[in-house]
């Protein structure tokens, strides 16, 4: 059968490239792929910088910590290399890099009883268990267990949490360093810096090509945005937003680097122990894995019912195109993230931002993943991106996943409260994890005190005991080392 839309090109090479990955079926072209890959990417640049700082920040019980250059280049290596292989074998434009819940996690409290090595076989074994649930079905399972108004209510969540974290990078909202209220509007209740004017009026650009509907609304925000602000920074000399110095850039400093090139240092690759269990003690050890496998398991599960909705990919019921692939290669992400010390690999919800731009396919993460490997050589260039710029992409976003809500009937009470729960939590709790724990906990309580058990699957009820674990879990670790 001829598909004259894509033979008439001058060879046949795209019209191959158009049926691997579904271009055209799924109303895509080549160019939306393209740009929707290099949004994705210049929004989740930051992580090249930000996930070492993370990292490298926490010292072992050993009293060694991870080379922040090492971590920068393993970070780049990981995330290019795990969102290409999404991209051709789920074929879904959803990019990979290191999850900031679990890579904070581990540098923050594992660490403190275990050494890198050891804290990062805890992460493969995770990943590999990740793989299993995949493979057998059980994920998948879990997957559809899901009621349909919970699954929504993830994609609004995940929404408002990406807007959430847009805000606070923009330096829109910050903590107060009070009881109450907890956090404000920019510094003692004003917008009173440049970045974070900046960031307002890049969000109002982005705003105003997206509803006059300009292709490329997103990239040209992000573009014009980064101009301005090395234009700013050239003149002013504004500095980056330490020692006290409010006014300055959060993550990177908008400045063009002398160097532009550095030659990656893999060493950290493979530096990979199993040695936990002996150091802490089985159970102890296991109870980390637990932690890391809900947190991992359902901050992807969320992430990606959240992009597939955005993308318009999902059917009735939430299911999207080659799910199970899908879900084994997300847990191979866990399991490449702790063979190079970058960390569990996951689905970033920053992709909604190239979906936002026509990304429908797995073309957009081969862009995407390439650009990531480059930036393993050219590493001081991601960082001319400033934070405030690139938040202002993630509030635009979270704005349009918000409107899926309105597929929600919440005239019902029963279903109302789990969904608000959700929705609410994720964001005023960081984690897209406990969002969901808190949606599957309260959506079996109280559907079945109100009439509705036999609808609820069996699956979902062993969800929830677990999640009811996952959330006492401080008391049950502390009781395993007493």
């Amino acid at each position: 059968m001829h598909h004259p839309r894509t033979t008439s090109v001058s060879s046949s090479s795209p019209g191959r490239l158009d049926r691997f990955f579904g271009i055209t079926a799924r109303g895509a072209s080549v160019g939306g792929e393209i740009r929707g890959g290099v949004v994705t990417f210049v929004a989740m640049a930051y992580i090249v910088l930000l996930n070492p700082i993370i990292l490298s920040g926490g010292t072992d019980v050993a009293g060694n910590a991870l080379g922040f250059a090492q971590v920068a280049a393993t970070t780049a290596l990981t995330a290019g290399a795990m969102t290409i292989l999404f991209g051709l074998i789920a074929r879904l434009p959803f990019a990979f890099a290191a999850g900031l819940g679990i890579n904070s996690f581990l540098a923050v409290s594992v660490v403190g009883e275990v050494t890198w090595p050891e804290a990062m076989g805890l992460v493969l074994i995770n990943g590999l268990l990740i793989v299993l649930l995949a493979v057998t079905g059980l994920r998948r399972l879990i997957f559809d267990a899901v009621p349909m108004a919970l699954k929504t209510a993830i994609t609004v969540g995940i929404g408002l949490f990406i807007a959430f974290i847009g805000f606070v990078d923009g330096g829109l909202v910050q903590s107060t360093g009070l009881a109450s209220p907890p956090v404000g509007l920019g510094v003692n209740g004003s917008i009173a810096t440049v970045p974070t004017l900046l960031f307002v009026l890049t969000l109002v650009t982005i705003a105003i090509l997206l509803a006059r509907k300009v292709k490329g609304a997103i990239l040209i925000g992000l573009a014009g945005g980064t101009v301005v602000a090395v234009i700013v920074e050239a003149i002013w000399h504004l500095g980056a937003r330490a020692d006290g110095n409010a006014g300055g850039w959060g993550l990177s400093v908008p400045e063009i680097p002398a160097s532009i090139f550095s030659l990656p240092d893999l060493s950290l690759v493979g530096q990979v122990s199993f040695g936990a269990f002996d150091r802490i003690g089985v159970l102890a050890a296991a109870m980390l894995v637990f932690t890391l496998l809900f947190t991992n398991f359902f901050d992807a599960m969320g992430t990606m019912t959240g992009l597939s909705r955005e993308a318009n990919l999902a059917d009735e019921r939430g299911n999207f195109p080659r799910l199970r692939s899908a879900l084994v290669v997300e847990g191979i992400g866990a399991v490449a993230g702790g063979l190079t010390s970058s960390s569990s690999n996951t689905v970033f919800i920053e992709s909604g931002t190239g979906i936002g731009e026509g990304a429908r396919t797995g073309l957009a993460n081969l862009v995407t993943g390439g650009l990531f490997l480059l930036a393993m050589f050219v590493t001081p260039l991601t960082t001319i991106v400033p934070s405030e710029v690139a938040s202002a992409a993630l509030v635009a976003v979270g704005a349009l996943m918000m409107s899926q809500i309105r597929h929600v009937d919440l005239t019902d009470v029963s279903v109302l409260i789990p969904v608000f729960l959700t929705i609410t939590v994720m964001p005023l709790t960081y984690s897209i994890a406990n969002g969901i724990g808190a949606g599957f906990v309260s959506w079996v309580v109280i559907r079945s005190l109100s009439g509705h058990t036999r609808r609820i699957s069996p699956l979902l009820w062993i969800v929830a005991a677990g999640f009811v674990v996952f959330f006492v879990r401080g008391p049950i670790e502390a009781a395993l080392g007493g």
